[in-house]
Order: C-alpha cells, then sequence, then structure tokens
C-alpha cells in the first residue's frame, strides 16, 4: 500500500474536509494523489476555486497540490486509502451524536474494495471505531477487518488559528487493527508529519489518548473558573493571584474563561458517555464540565447586577458583546458559549449588540438566532469582551469611554485591558 501510494499507483481519500480535513488532504496530496470528498457541494466548489471554506487556509495552501474535490461516491470509489475527518458533536442533552460518523461509514461501505485501507481521525470514545464504525462497514461491503481489510484510528490534533502547531510539527499518533496495518498507517503519516508518529498498542489506546487530551484541560479551566468565582468574593483578581502562582517552575499555566468549541467543551461527555454505559458515574470530569458550562450564566448575572446596581432600568439597558467566536483570531463559532451569554442576557430583556472582526454574521444568525451589530453605538451600559482578538488588544480607555455610559461596566473575560482602564468600571474573570 505505502509504495503503491508514493508511486500514485494508488489514491488516498480524505472524508470531511473541514477544519480538519481539509489542511490533511492538502498536506498529502503535496507527496501522494488524494482525492478530497465531502457532501456538500457548495463547499467542494469552494475549494476547486482555492477557497477554504473555514477561513483558516491561504489560497497558497493549494498550489502544487494533487488533488481532486469532489462529493460523487463514483470517484470516491478509486481511492484506496481513507482518511474519516467528519465532525463528531454532542447533542443537546450532551450525548455524543455519531450521525456524520456513522454516514462516513456507511459511505465507506458502499466504495471499499479488498486490500483498502480505512483510518478514522474524528474524536470518538474508546471502542466506537471498531464496535460502532467497523459492523456499518462490513455489513455494506461484505468485507472482513484484518482479513480483507485493514482499519486505524490516528486522532486528529489540528488547533484552529494556530500557525506554528500544524498537523506537520505535532507528533502524530497512529493504531491498527493488527501489526501489519500499524506500520504501514504509521509510514503513511510519517510522509507529512515532520514530527513522527507514536505507535500506540491499539486503536481504543489512540481513542482514549484523544479523549484525555482535552478532557485534562478541560478540568484545569474548570478549576481555574472555580478560583475566579472564589476569589472574585474576595475582592482578588484572579489574574493577579495566577501570575504570582506562575513564578514557581512547576506551575501550570491555565486561565479562567468561557469554554467552548468543537474539542475541549465537547470530548469530555465522549468519555463520560462511554463510561456511564459501562456503569461507572463520571464525578471529576462531569464536575469541570458543570463549572465550564455554567460561566455563561454565571458571567451574565455579573453584568446584570452591575446594570441593576448603577442604572436599574434593565429593559431600557443595551450591552456589547465583543466576540462572538469560540477562540481568538478565528473564525470558528462551533460550540461557542459567548452564544450562551447573550441568551442569559436576553432572557432578562437586556438589548444586546454583538461585534467580532471574525466571525460570519449569517453563520451566527443560522446557528444561533443572532446577527452581528453593523454600527456600534455609545450608549452601552456594559461591554464585555469575550476573547482576546489582536483587533481588541490595542483599544484603551478613550475607546470604550465613548461607547459606554458614565456607569457603563467593562467585562475583560480574559483580563486583557488589567490596571489600563480607569474611567469606567471594570470586572474581570
Amino acid at each position: 500500500m505505502y509504495q503503491d501510494l508514493i508511486e500514485k499507483k494508488k489514491t488516498l481519500a480524505v472524508i470531511g474536509l473541514g477544519y480538519v480535513g481539509l489542511p490533511i488532504a492538502l498536506e498529502f496530496a503535496k507527496k501522494i494523489k488524494v482525492i478530497g470528498f465531502d457532501i456538500n457541494a457548495q463547499r467542494v466548489e469552494m475549494m476547486r476555486n482555492g477557497i477554504d471554506p473555514s477561513q483558516e487556509l491561504e489560497s497558497s495552501a493549494f498550489e502544487n497540490c494533487d488533488i481532486e474535490f469532489t462529493n460523487d461516491l463514483d470517484v470516491l470509489r478509486k481511492a484506496n486509502f481513507f482518511i474519516v475527518a467528519v465532525p463528531t458533536p454532542v447533542d443537546e442533552h450532551n450525548v455524543p451524536d455519531l450521525i456524520p460518523v456513522q454516514r462516513a461509514s456507511e459511505t465507506i461501505g458502499k466504495v471499499i474494495k479488498k486490500g483498502d485501507y480505512v483510518v478514522y481521525e474524528s474524536t470518538v470514545y474508546p471502542g466506537c471505531t471498531e464496535e460502532d464504525c467497523v459492523p456499518i462497514i462490513e455489513n455494506l461491503s461484505g468485507l472482513k477487518m484484518v482479513e480483507d481489510y485493514k482499519i486505524g484510528y490516528s486522532p486528529e490534533r489540528i488547533n484552529p488559528g494556530d500557525k506554528e502547531h500544524t498537523i506537520t510539527t505535532i507528533v502524530k499518533v497512529v493504531s491498527g487493527c493488527c501489526a501489519e496495518s500499524l506500520e504501514v498507517i504509521a509510514k503513511v503519516y510519517e510522509l507529512v508529519v515532520k514530527a513522527g508518529v507514536h505507535k500506540a498498542s491499539s486503536i481504543k489506546v489512540a481513542e482514549a489518548a484523544k479523549i484525555i487530551e482535552n478532557t485534562q484541560r478541560d478540568l484545569n479551566i474548570a478549576l481555574m473558573n472555580e478560583l475566579s468565582i472564589i476569589f472574585d468574593k474576595m475582592n482578588i483578581n484572579t489574574f493577579e493571584v495566577l501570575e504570582a502562582a506562575g513564578t514557581k517552575w512547576n506551575f501550570l499555566k491555565f486561565q479562567p474563561g468561557l469554554v467552548g468549541g468543537h474539542c475541549i467543551g465537547v470530548d469530555p461527555y465522549y468519555l463520560t458517555y462511554k463510561s456511564q454505559q459501562l456503569g461507572y458515574d463520571s464525578q471529576v470530569i462531569l464536575a469541570g464540565r458543570s463549572i465550564n458550562d455554567g460561566m455563561a450564566g454565571y458571567v451574565a448575572k455579573k453584568v446584570l447586577q452591575s446594570i441593576i446596581q448603577s442604572n436599574g432600568n434593565v429593559k431600557d439597558s443595551k450591552v456589547l458583546v465583543m466576540g462572538a467566536t469560540f477562540k481568538e483570531n478565528v473564525s470558528d463559532i462551533r460550540n461557542s458559549k459567548v452564544a450562551d451569554v447573550v441568551k442569559e442576557l436576553q432572557a432578562f430583556s437586556i438589548n444586546v449588540d454583538v461585534a467580532d472582526p471574525y466571525a460570519d454574521s449569517d453563520e451566527l444568525n443560522h446557528e444561533y438566532g443572532f446577527s452581528l451589530t453593523k454600527e456600534l453605538s455609545n450608549d452601552y451600559d456594559a461591554v464585555i469582551v469575550t476573547v482576546p482578538h489582536n483587533d481588541y488588544k490595542s483599544l484603551d480607555d478613550a475607546y470604550f469611554t465613548s461607547i459606554t455610559k458614565p456607569h457603563g461596566m467593562v467585562a475583560d473575560l480574559k483580563g486583557i485591558y488589567r490596571g489600563k482602564l480607569t474611567q469606567r468600571k471594570y470586572w474581570s474573570l
């Protein structure tokens, strides 16, 4: 398989061309023949024209790539090595939604041939690849894993907005259904991953590794958020405390904030879901999730209290939310907890304007029911700076004074204006 790929006698396909799939597909296409498959015809057409629908990659990333973009199953049949990079979200009850990965497995089941390879990159709970995906492929294809085709798992480590830690510079965890498949899959990824690969002993180990990467981060941020709530009651600035504590060599440098996005705010639920199926109810992980999911309500309550104390007329009050994406300097609004802040404020009949230099207004409206404000006002009762976009870092006292009432509050969730604002009431996590 490996030799045939590098000699372009066989073709690699990536199924799902979002934040994860497209960078992988283009990186491989610099070395071997690639088919980029996505069910969204509009996105496929954009990529054919060198446009990344996720706005993460420049048009130059498409240059000198041997890749064919398609939503046609007949084209996909030409592939021999399939990589699945579809999203794996949770539903409104925080239950894993496996529909995208199941449909991708159905697609593979319709086109896979004897001798082909399938590698899943989508984040799932340990056991999902072999217990949920393989049966779908085999029911449709009539083929048997190991005997007729090979399966592997290699968790994605794409970090939206991060130009330093990319697919080529991050060690890639790989696994396979047998010793032979592990070696082949490792060699294929080594074509593009300069940092090298780590061979996991089993598919389940690789699946679990991905889950705990983000669960660990989630729990550490939850601790910071809980400390922020406690320190606020003591009138202590959390960021000053973290700055002091951070002078110790082994202090882990996490910060409080809203926890959204497709990874940290989602992945832990995959692990707790599987754990519950096995008869164990998670305590620490779900406690962290509860704290982080509750921060939007906590922020809204603090702003409401300030308005009541200084204005009193809640229904006529106006709040500006600066930042709608889930993190700084990206256009990604998936699972953005900023939307929860807006919803909480609107529940109190507060008039809310939203601004963001990266987010798409139509996408926000479709996903969350609100759009970006075209023209900002000069009479806000509060401004909430949710994410530290680079565009916001140069703003000063005069700016916030110009858009707020004299009693206005600036809620600086990530502490980027600490010690810089004196003309308005200042609060941070």
